[in-house]
């Protein structure tokens, strides 16, 4: 398992009684989110997606209210393979039918790339300022996806390219090869990063990773990776499809980002 985490950029964890139940604990919490006044500006894409950062109120542990702390096989192998780090706050992902639409202040060919390439991207290098220039802003240690609700394996699965953590960990090694610490996350990444964006499309393949509650899958922090568009006959209950994704920064920063694995 750990020698095809490191060797593919994922893994996904079959069914667990114990992540089942927290998910049966949490849900209640996690639908108030999506209607909560506080976290309207998280609609978007015309109401195709609810992108609910932070919007899951659990402690360190995973706890929400009296649920019990997140446990269960995934967890377990995010703890071993990268240390008991502090979990933030979730983000609650809702996709609808529909999806995507465009988002909010985002151009003609932004929105095809949300389209066409499922807007694959690696999670911590968000676009900044008028030229959308990218830097390691937030160097998570990994990406855990957990189900909450039930929906068909075409409602807008999670996407992966299976490898692809491989070239980009080693293009951004080389783009900050020598940078001195704290100067790391100020570095820009965009060309080498997008250039080996273009690489991954032509070498990696595309895998969807529809998931159901009770089971999880675990992302390498440099593995590109998105949501696939929702297909018109694809189904999902009122909830929509509903993700809770747990990514906690490193305590190493961008320092310890960078390194392999």
């Amino acid at each position: 398992m750990v020698e095809t985490f490191h060797d593919r950029g994922w893994i996904k964890f079959s069914h667990d009684a114990s992540l089942a139940h927290w998910v049966a604990e949490v849900l209640p919490a996690a639908r108030n989110s999506v209607g909560d006044p506080e976290h309207a500006h998280w609609h978007d894409c015309e109401g195709t997606w609810f992108i609910g950062v932070d919007a899951l109120a659990n402690d360190e542990r995973g706890r929400v209210g009296g649920s019990p702390v997140l446990s269960g096989k995934a967890i377990e192998f995010a703890y071993q393979e990268f240390g008991p780090i502090d979990l933030h706050r979730a983000q609650v992902s809702v996709i609808y039918p529909g999806y995507p639409r465009p988002r909010r202040g985002e151009n003609e060919a932004a929105s095809r790339y949300r389209a066409n390439r499922d807007a694959a991207h690696v999670d911590g290098l968000r676009p900044m300022g008028p030229n959308r220039r990218r830097h390691v802003d937030e160097p998570h240690a990994w990406i855990l996806g957990i189900p909450l609700t039930d929906a068909s394996a075409d409602a807008s699965p999670m996407v992966v390219w299976d490898g692809s953590h491989k070239i980009l960990g080693a293009a951004f090694r080389r783009a900050l090869d020598g940078v001195s610490a704290n100067a790391l996350g100020q570095t820009d990444i965009t060309d080498i990063y997008q250039a080996a964006r273009r690489e991954v499309f032509q070498t990696c393949q595309r895998i969807e990773l529809p998931a159901r509650p009770g089971e999880a899958y675990l992302l390498h922090r440099h593995c590109l990776h998105g949501v696939a568009p929702w297909v018109p006959d694809a189904s999902a209950g009122p909830d929509g499809r509903m993700i809770a994704y747990f990514r906690p920064e490193l305590p190493g920063g961008v320092a310890q980002w960078i390194e392999s694995p």
